[in-house]
C-alpha cells in the first residue's frame, strides 16, 4: 500500500495548534552551543552524540557495557578501548579526561567516577525510579503537574520460567503499592474523570512475552495457552484493585499471535465488558494501519470500546537488520516520513472511530500532536476518547503544553534497576540524538515551516535490498512461522508424508530403481514404533556395478557445458523450496531433528545449488596471462568419479552440499547416505532427477558404511572422496584412500568434517542475557547433534555462579518433546546407540564434576533431557571428547587469558563462540581463538552458505570450507595451457595497427 497524505481539511486548523505548541516547548531553549558550555556531563554526552556520529556509535557501545562493569579501573580500560579507537573523532574535555597511562591511576578513577555518574544521570532522565517507593515519588510529582501515568517494568530478558514468574508477582505487588498510595490522592478532574466517567488513577503497562520463556508463534497454541491464564489472573487482580492494565507491542514477529491472543482473550464474558484494558499498535509496521481496520472492526463486534495506544515504534534498527539476514520482506517503512504519515493515517482512522474506540496517542512529535487534537476537535471528540501520550523524560515540555491547553496527557513511565534497564536507555538515546528526530531537530532551530510539513511522500526513499546493490549472493529464506500461512502449509506437509509410512525406497544404480537382498527399517527417533519406510541397502557387488555406471558416464558428463549442469543445479534448488514443506518435514520425521531447525537445513539445500552453480561459473572463466606472442590460461578439469558419504545429522543439505559440489565440477557421483536418514536422501535423490542429471552421472547407493562405504572408499577408480562424519571413521577413510592400489594411476582427494568440542567463552563484560539465550540455542539446539554445537562453556570466575544459575533456569524452562509438535525445543537423539553413549558419558561426568542439572524425558522415544555439570576440569573426559548430544560442561577459569587456553585445549578446531563487550578481547580472539568458525556475541551454529563457510583444522577436518570459494577446487584438477602464437616472427600485438 502507498501512502498518500494530503492536505486535507484538517490541515490549516493542525498548522494553527502545532505553532502554539511549538512556542510553548521552545520558551527558553537553548542548543548545542550552551550545552556545551554548560558543566553537567550528561548534557555533554548527548550533544556530543548528537554532533559527532563516529563518537556516537562508541559511546553507546560504552554506555551498553558499563553495568556490567564492576570496578573503576574495568570501567577506566573500557572508556579508553571504545573511545580511543582511531576513527572516534574526540571533543577536547573527552581526550583529555581519557589520557591516563594506567586504568588504575587517579586520573584513570577520576575518569570512570565522572563517566559513570553522567551515564546515571543520563538514565534517571528517562527512568522514573530504580524501586517501588522512588516511582511513587515520580507519579505523585508527575500528577501535581496535572499528568496521568502508566507504569512499565524494566528488566532481564525473560529466559526463564522462573522470570516469568517472577514478572507476573512483581507486576502485582506494583499493582498493590501504587493503589494503596493512590488513596491519599487528591482528585484531579483533568486526568481522574472524562465526560462525566471516573478513571482509574493507576494504570500499568505490560508485554506479553514475558508471561511465557518460550513464547514463538510457531507454537501458537502452546504460547497462547501457556500466557492467557496468566493474564486472566493478572487482569481479575487490577480490577479488584481498580487498576487499569495496558499491553504493550513488541517486535514483529510476536504482532499477529499477541493481537489474536488478546482479542480471542478479551472476548470471554468475563473481561468483555471491561474498558480499562489497552492494546499497542506500531505505525512504523508497514501493515499497521490494516491492523487498525481489524481491531476496530472486532471493538465493533465486542461492543465495549478498549483504547488503542498509537506509537510509532521503538525497535526500527532492529526489525530492519533481522529481515535483511533473514532475506524477509521488511516489516517497517525505511523512511520516518513514510512512518509519519502513516502515524497521521492512523491517528485519523481511530478518533473518526471514537465510538468503539479510545485513542491514546503517544509521540513527541508537536505536528503528530497537533494532528489529533485538530481532527479530535473537528470532530468533536469527547474528552474521554482520546488522550496524548510522551515517555517519561522525552516530551516533557510538550506535556506540559497540552496540559496547559486542557488535554489528558498520560506519562509512559519505566522502572526498575539500571543494569536491566540499559537497553531501554540506549532506545531513548538513539532515538533523542538520531538525524530524523523531531526532537533533535526542534533543537538545532529547523525553520518552523520545514518542522510543522505534512509529511512528503515524494521525499520516502523507495525500499532497496543492499545485496541486490553489490551482487552478492542471496540465500534462500527460512519459512517465517510467525505467519499463519506458513504454520498451515507446515502442518499440511506433515499429514502428507504420514501418509507415505511404509514405503520401501530401492537404490537407483545407472538410472533405474534396483532390488536388494537386504531391506532395513528406518524409524522415527520420537517414537521409534513408527516405521518412516523401508531402504534397500546394497551389495558389494552392486556397488561394483555403480561404480562401472559412473566410469561409463564420465566422458560425456566431464564435455557437458558448465552452463547446462549449472542450471540442472539451480533446477533442483528451485525445486527444493517448492517443496521446503515436505522436505522439512521428512527431516523432522527421519530424523527427529525441531521444525524451524529442519526448514532452516532445507534453505542450506537450497543455498548450496545456488551457490554452487553461481562459483562453477566463475572458476570456468579461468585466468589468462597472456604476453606478447604467447597465451596463458588456468584452467579447471573435474578429477572423475566422486564417493560422497554423508551423515544422519545434516541428511539433506550436507548429503546435497557434497553432491552437488561433485556433480557440478563434472564429476561422477555415488552417495552413500548414513543408514539412519537414507529416506530424505531418497527424496534428494528424486528431486535430482526430476532436474535432469543423466543416467549414471549421479546414483544413490545406501548401504552399510562398514562393507559398501569401505569398499568405495578403497575402490581404484574413486578420485575424490567427501566425508562428514566421525573422527575415527574420518581418520580411517583418509589412511586407507592414501594407500595406492593396483591399476590406480591417481591419488585421492580426501575432504573430511570430523567433528568438534566446541567452546564458547563468557567474560566479565559479556551480556548475560544474550550469552545464556546463545549457550542454550548452541548447546541444545537438536539435542547437541551439530558438530558446531557447543559442548563446553568456559567462564570467567568472577561471573560464573551468576551465569551457572541462569543457564540451568533457562534449560530448564525448555520443552523436551517429539520433534513434530511446534512446541518441542529438545527432541530425541538418533537412536538407540547414540541414546546408550551418550548416557555412558553422563555417567563419566558425575564422576569428575557436578551435576548442575539433569532433565527428565519422554519414555517412547530415544530421547535424553538437557544435562549441565559445572566445575567441570578442562582437561576431563567430558571436557576433552565428543560427546554429540544434549550434555554440557561448564568449566570456570580466572581470566580471558585462561579462558582462550582452555579453548584451545582439545585436539579440535571447528567453532567457537566469545560473548564480550571488551574490544581487546574480541580483537584478541580473533587473532588466537583456534576454531575454522569464530562467532561473536551470538550463537554459534547455523553456518549460513557464502556469508559463513563452515569447516575446520587440527583433527576437525581437512578441506576448505563448505559454502565457501574455495570448496569446489577440492573437485577440480586445475591445468596450465600455454600456446606459441608467433608464426615466422610474426604475431597480433594488441594495439598495433
Amino acid at each position: 500500500m502507498v501512502l498518500q497524505v494530503q492536505t486535507s481539511i484538517y490541515e490549516p486548523k493542525t498548522q494553527e495548534i502545532a505553532k502554539q505548541l511549538l512556542t510553548a516547548t521552545q520558551e527558553n531553549r537553548s542548543f548545542l552551543a550552551s550545552l556545551r558550555d554548560q558543566m553537567r556531563w550528561d548534557d555533554k554526552l548527548l550533544a556530543w552524540a548528537m554532533s559527532n556520529p563516529g563518537l556516537r556509535v562508541q559511546l553507546f557501545r560504552f554506555i551498553d557495557t558499563l553495568p556490567a562493569l564492576r570496578s573503576k579501573p574495568e570501567i577506566a580500560a573500557h572508556l579508553q578501548e571504545y573511545l580511543g579507537d582511531e576513527t572516534v573523532e574526540l571533543p577536547a574535555a573527552l581526550k583529555g579526561m581519557l589520557n591516563f597511562a594506567n586504568p588504575d591511576s587517579m586520573p584513570g578513577q577520576v575518569a570512570a567516577t565522572t563517566v559513570s555518574t553522567a551515564v546515571e544521570t543520563l538514565a534517571h532522565k528517562y527512568i522514573a525510579g530504580e524501586n517501588i517507593k522512588q516511582v511513587i515519588k515520580t507519579v505523585e510529582r508527575l500528577r501535581k503537574e496535572k499528568m496521568a501515568f502508566t507504569i512499565d517494568l524494566l528488566g532481564e530478558a525473560v529466559i526463564t520460567e522462573v522470570e516469568a514468574q517472577s514478572y507476573q508477582e512483581r507486576y502485582q505487588e506494583l499493582i498493590a503499592q501504587l493503589v494503596e498510595a493512590s488513596k491519599n490522592w487528591t482528585h484531579i478532574p483533568a486526568i481522574d474523570e472524562a465526560d462525566g466517567e471516573r478513571l482509574p488513577k493507576v494504570q500499568v503497562s505490560v508485554k506479553l512475552t514475558a508471561f511465557y520463556s518460550q513464547f514463538d508463534p510457531l507454537d501458537a497454541k502452546g504460547s497462547e495457552e501457556r500466557v492467557s491464564d496468566r493474564i486472566r489472573n493478572l487482569l481479575r487482580y487490577a480490577k479488584e484493585l481498580g487498576a487499569a492494565i495496558h499491553f504493550d507491542m513488541e517486535q514483529y514477529a510476536y504482532k499477529d499471535l499477541t493481537l489474536n491472543i488478546l482479542q480471542k482473550l478479551l472476548l470471554e464474558d468475563e473481561f468483555r465488558q471491561r474498558t480499562d484494558i489497552g492494546i499497542t499498535i506500531q505505525a512504523y509496521l508497514r501493515d499497521s494501519e490494516q491492523d487498525a481496520r481489524n481491531v476496530i472492526a472486532w471493538l465493533k463486534q465486542r461492543g465495549y470500546p478498549l483504547t488503542i495506544r498509537l506509537v510509532k515504534g521503538a525497535y526500527w534498527d532492529q526489525e530492519t537488520i533481522k529481515a535483511a539476514q533473514k532475506h524477509w520482506p521488511q516489516p517497517v517503512y525505511n523512511d520516518k516520513v513514510a512512518t509519519d504519515a502513516n502515524f497521521e493515517a492512523i491517528t485519523q482512522l481511530l478518533l473518526e472511530n471514537h465510538q468503539y474506540v479510545y485513542a491514546a496517542i503517544g509521540s513527541h512529535n508537536v505536528r503528530s500532536q497537533a494532528r489529533a487534537i485538530a481532527i479530535a476537535e473537528s470532530l468533536k471528540v469527547p474528552r474521554r476518547c482520546f488522550e496524548m501520550q510522551v515517555l517519561y523524560g522525552m516530551g516533557d515540555k510538550l506535556a506540559k503544553a497540552l496540559v496547559d491547553k486542557g488535554y489528558r496527557v498520560r506519562v509512559y513511565c519505566p522502572y526498575g534497576e539500571l543494569l536491566p534497564g540499559m537497553a531501554y536507555l540506549i532506545r531513548r538515546l538513539l532515538e533523542n540524538t538520531a538525524n530524523s528526530s523531531f526532537l533533535r531537530q526542534n533543537l538545532e532551530n529547523r525553520p518552523v515551516e520545514e518542522l510543522l510539513a505534512p509529511p512528503d511522500m515524494s521525499r520516502a526513499k523507495a525500499q532497496r535490498r543492499k545485496e541486490e546493490e553489490d551482487g552478492r549472493f542471496e540465500g534462500a529464506a527460512d519459512s517465517d512461522f510467525a505467519e499463519d500461512e506458513r504454520r498451515k502449509k507446515a502442518a499440511q506437509a506433515f499429514e502428507g508424508v504420514r501418509r507415505e509410512f511404509g514405503k520401501s525406497y530401492l537404490p537407483l544404480i545407472n538410472g533405474e530403481y534396483v532390488n536388494t537382498l537386504e531391506v532395513i527399517d528406518s524409524v522415527n527417533p520420537s517414537n521409534y514404533s513408527q516405521v518412516i519406510g523401508k531402504v534397500g541397502l546394497i551389495s558389494v557387488e552392486q556397488a561394483e556395478q555403480a561404480m562401472q555406471a559412473a566410469k561409463a558416464a564420465f566422458p560425456g558428463w566431464r564435455k557437458t557445458p558448465v552452463k547446462q549442469r549449472a542450471d540442472i543445479l539451480r533446477k533442483a534448488g528451485d525445486l527444493l523450496e517448492q517443496r521446503r514443506a515436505e522436505m522439512s518435514a521428512w527431516i523432522v520425521l527421519e530424523v527427529g531433528k525441531p521444525v524451524k531447525e529442519a526448514d532452516a537445513e532445507v534453505s542450506e539445500a537450497i543455498d548450496f545449488c545456488r551457490y554452487y552453480a553461481d562459483e562453477m561459473e566463475r572458476l570456468e572463466q579461468g585466468i589468462n596471462y597472456d604476453v606478447p606472442g604467447e597465451t596463458n590460461r588456468y584452467i579447471y578439469q573435474p578429477r572423475g568419479i566422486a564417493v560422497v558419504i554423508s551423515p544422519w545429522n545434516f541428511p539433506l543439505a550436507i548429503a546435497c552440499g557434497m553432491t552437488v559440489a561433485a556433480l557440478v565440477t563434472g564429476n561422477c557421483t555415488l552417495l552413500k547416505p548414513a543408514e539412519t536418514s537414507s529416506i530424505i536422501t531418497a527424496k534428494l535423490t528424486e528431486i535430482l532427477v526430476e532436474a535432469g542429471i543423466p543416467q549414471g552421472v549421479f546414483q544413490y547407493v545406501p548401504g552399510k558404511g562398514s562393507q559398501v562405504g569401505a569398499y568405495l572408499v578403497s575402490h581404484p577408480d574413486t578420485h575424490v572422496i567427501a566425508f562428514t562424519g566421525s573422527q575415527e571413521v574420518g581418520c580411517r577413510i583418509y589412511s586407507e584412500a592414501a594407500t595406492l592400489k593396483p591399476l590406480q594411476r591417481h591419488m585421492k582427494r580426501v575432504i573430511a568434517e570430523m567433528g568438534g568440542k566446541n567452546a564458547i567463552i563468557v567474560d566479565e563484560s559479556a551480556d548475560l542475557d544474550q550469552a545464556v539465550v546463545g549457550v542454550v540455542q548452541s548447546a541444545f539446539g537438536y539435542s547437541g547433534q551439530k558438530c558446531s554445537a557447543c559442548s563446553r562453556v568456559v567462564v570467567v570466575e568472577s561471573i560464573y555462579d551468576t551465569f551457572v544459575a541462569r543457564l540451568v533456569e533457562a534449560t530448564k524452562s525448555l520443552n523436551i518433546g517429539e520433534a513434530d509438535l511446534p512446541s518441542t525445543q529438545v527432541g530425541p537423539v538418533i537412536d538407540a546407540n547414540a541414546r546408550d553413549r551418550i548416557r555412558e558419558y553422563i555417567e563419566k561426568g558425575k564422576a569428575e564434576a557436578k551435576l548442575a542439572l539433569e532433565l527428565p524425558s519422554p519414555a517412547q522415544g530415544y530421547f535424553i533431557g538437557p544435562v549441565i555439570f559445572s566445575e567441570v576440569p578442562p582437561d576431563g573426559i567430558i571436557a576433552q571428547q565428543e560427546i554429540f548430544g544434549p550434555v554440557l560442561a561448564v568449566i570456570k577459569v580466572k581470566d580471558f587469558a585462561e579462558a582462550l587456553q582452555v579453548a584451545n585445549g582439545t585436539n579440535y578446531a571447528l567453532t567457537g563462540g566469545l560473548y564480550s563487550r571488551t574490544p581487546s578481547h574480541i580483537q584478541q580472539a580473533q587473532e588466537e581463538f583456534e576454531v575454522g568458525n569464530l562467532y561473536i556475541n551470538r550463537n554459534i551454529t547455523g553456518a549460513i552458505v557464502a556469508r559463513q563457510p563452515f569447516g575446520g583444522f587440527k583433527l576437525s577436518g581437512v578441506g576448505s570450507k563448505a559454502g565457501g570459494p574455495d570448496y569446489l577446487l577440492q573437485f577440480l584438477e586445475p591445468r596450465t595451457i600455454t600456446e606459441n602464437i608467433q608464426r615466422q616472427g610474426f604475431a597480433p600485438i594488441e594495439g598495433a595497427d
